[in-house]
């Protein structure tokens, strides 16, 4: 005849107590399905999110397309650093991300302020440096706040898209001195960021082991 396990103190009669060994085995089997599950769900991918360029689309929206996919992917390889390890320099050149971020950052207004707008030097409101000598973007203080050369990054990009707005490949500006369609200054961009990107996929790499496209 089996003895039913005592139940805990102050319990009220009458009512069957799960067994430790019942209860052990019962959570383990809760656990694994949940591992199971989980398996079955693919992995968020920040990068997913980038905004890939259309397949057919004219030439303004295709170059504006590849350029944006690259801005979004400067943004995603700098997601999650720390200050510290943003500014810190692993390279001879001393390059960091929070460094490269204020390039970026006024590169974009050299680039859609003073040349595409033909904006004087004064108006464009460089941020990180006079646009023209940029070694104080890669001037850092101690643990520099990433998240302010992100955010400038971003805004600097929003402003680069509204000075393109309704203009065409073929158009030629004047601003900087030479004339150059606005064809080049697209492409010339995509170049420019594309290359940084790069760096920044070995600078991500070397700081937290991250890796992808």
């Amino acid at each position: 005849m089996s003895v039913p396990e005592p139940g805990p103190a102050g319990s009220g009669g009458g009512e069957e107590v799960e067994g430790l060994d019942a209860l052990v085995d019962r959570l383990a089997a809760e656990q694994q399905d949940i591992i199971a599950a989980a398996e079955e769900q693919p992995a968020a991918d920040p990068g997913a999110q980038r905004p890939a360029p259309e397949l057919l689309a004219g030439e303004r929206e295709t170059l504006e397309g590849f350029l944006d996919f690259l801005r979004a992917t400067v943004l995603w390889k700098t997601d999650g650093l720390s200050d510290e390890q943003a500014s810190r320099r692993l390279v001879g050149s001393g390059t960091t991300v929070t460094g490269m971020l204020r390039h970026l950052a006024d590169i974009e207004r050299y680039w859609f302020r003073e040349v595409l707008s033909g904006a004087p030097i004064e108006d464009v409101r460089y941020r990180w440096s006079d646009g023209h000598d940029t070694s104080a973007e890669w001037d850092l203080p101690v643990a520099a706040a990433l998240a302010e050369a992100r955010d400038d990054y971003r805004s600097a990009t929003e402003q680069s898209r509204a000075q393109l707005s309704g203009r065409e490949p073929d158009e030629e500006v004047r601003g900087g001195g030479e004339a150059r369609t606005v064809r080049w200054i697209l492409t010339h961009m995509i170049e420019e960021t594309a290359r940084h990107a790069g760096h920044l996929d070995i600078l991500a790499e070397l700081l937290d082991g991250r890796t992808g496209e």
